[in-house]
């Protein structure tokens, strides 16, 4: 047996101290979104300035958009670092920043007007998510350098599970602060104590013990680092099936951005009652997490994300069929099940793909290359639900997770797996 290397052996000896400041880190982070959650609380202020369903439909996939396309464009300024954790806080203020700036807009919306609060917000909202996109790859590439592999799943589901947590309780008592206080106070408090949660979560993350490593490529130029890209693609098959589950899975999901916005208008939901259903949703997401995480690490990542599938193809079944405010307690916990299947275990999934000096690149191409759909696919939510009602927006999401468990139980293996099935 293989001596482990004067890294790993450093790199154990720093975990138990980088996975308690991590997951500080994610609980603060859930903290600051549960105060402006892109499925509740941004969407609720955003439908305040338009009745278009589209623009609300925006949110999310400019929030996933501006997340994936920038990562396979930092991923050779990454390969070539000794250590990825300045170049993380460095870049991570881009996606912090922003809350403040939106707390400004919510508190002089009576002065700018509707049209330019509107555009305030959207540019705020791509400033954002942007700001995570050029964070991800460096960051994910920092994750799997201090956690040992297999530990890689239970690692981002106890995180995100944190995060869910705090998420939960700051959600409910988001939604008081929108049942309670005047406008413009109520939405430019919940984006304030955002920018607070981010603050917290911002030196957390930077109590990180990281060592020096040798970088994966060196004196690698610009045109060789895009040859390997397209090498990858052409003799990679089942990371090119990975691609198309991820393409599939935005579809699934596309429905999820419209449930508060007809839950509130055609349902007559309270928004006391959608921050009770956010709180439902993340407290589910906070038991999944780990859970889910484990699991994939004991079994197949793969067959996880089956499950999240799953749930995603019941929640916007129960979206379409309910007949009143109980239903969506279930589809926004089922939801928080598919969230877990599609996010977390996916981002893990995405780290066995390559050796590790090939791991920045295939972050990258697995995040920009489905970059488009998570643009494309709410506008259409968005158009379906303007033009033939929310619920069509929720039946295509049913067609679109069939789809992506099809492809992920018959035709997906993962270099990890040596050819067992489900």
């Amino acid at each position: 047996m293989e001596a482990p290397s004067p890294e790993a052996i450093q790199r154990d000896k720093n975990f138990p101290f980088n996975f308690i400041v991590n997951i500080l880190d994610g609980g603060a982070f859930g903290f600051a979104l549960g105060f402006a959650s892109f499925t509740t609380i941004i969407p609720l202020f955003v439908s305040s300035l338009t009745d278009s369903a589209i623009l609300i439909g925006l949110i999310p996939g400019i929030h996933v958009l501006g997340w994936q396309l920038p990562q396979l464009f930092t991923a050779r300024s990454v390969s070539q670092r000794k250590r990825y954790k300045s170049m993380v806080l460095f870049l991570t203020v881009q996606e912090r920043l922003p809350y403040l700036a939106m707390a400004a807009v919510a508190w002089f919306l009576p002065g700018l007007g509707s049209r330019i609060a509107l555009i305030l917000t959207f540019i705020m909202l791509a400033w954002q998510a942007m700001g995570g996109g050029f964070t991800a790859t460096a960051w994910q590439s920092l994750i799997a350098k201090i956690v040992p592999a297999g530990r890689w799943g239970f690692f981002f589901g106890t995180q995100a599970a944190a995060a869910n947590l705090f998420a939960s309780l700051s959600a409910v008592f988001a939604g008081l602060i929108l049942d309670r206080v005047d406008s413009p106070l109520d939405f430019t408090l919940c984006f304030l104590i955002a920018s607070v949660g981010m603050v917290i979560s911002y030196f957390a993350l930077a109590l990180t013990r990281e060592e020096d490593s040798l970088p994966s490529e060196v004196a690698q130029s610009q045109d060789r680092f895009w040859n390997n890209l397209v090498d990858i693609l052409k003799r990679d098959v089942n990371f090119r099936w990975f691609l198309l589950v991820r393409i599939l899975a935005q579809v699934a999901t596309m429905g999820f951005a419209f449930y508060t916005v007809y839950a509130v208008r055609h349902l007559g939901v309270s928004e006391v009652m959608i921050g009770v259903m956010t709180g439902v949703l993340t407290i589910v997401q906070t038991a999944a997490n780990p859970l889910m995480g484990w699991l994939g690490d004991h079994w197949i990542h793969r067959g996880v994300m089956v499950i999240g599938l799953s749930s995603a193809v019941l929640s916007s079944i129960f979206a379409w069929q309910s007949p009143g405010a109980s239903w969506f307690f279930l589809a926004f916990a089922l939801a928080g099940i598919a969230n877990v299947g599609i996010w977390t275990i996916s981002m893990t999934l995405t780290l066995e793909f390559g050796n590790e000096a090939e791991r920045p690149a295939y972050i990258g191409l697995a995040n920009t290359l489905v970059a488009p759909t998570a643009f494309i696919f709410p506008l259409i939510g968005g158009w379906l639900a303007d033009n033939y009602g929310y619920p069509s927006a929720f039946i295509v999401s049913v067609l679109g997770g069939i789809a992506t468990i099809f492809v992920l139980v018959f035709l997906l293996r993962t270099p990890k797996e040596h050819g067992r099935t489900l």
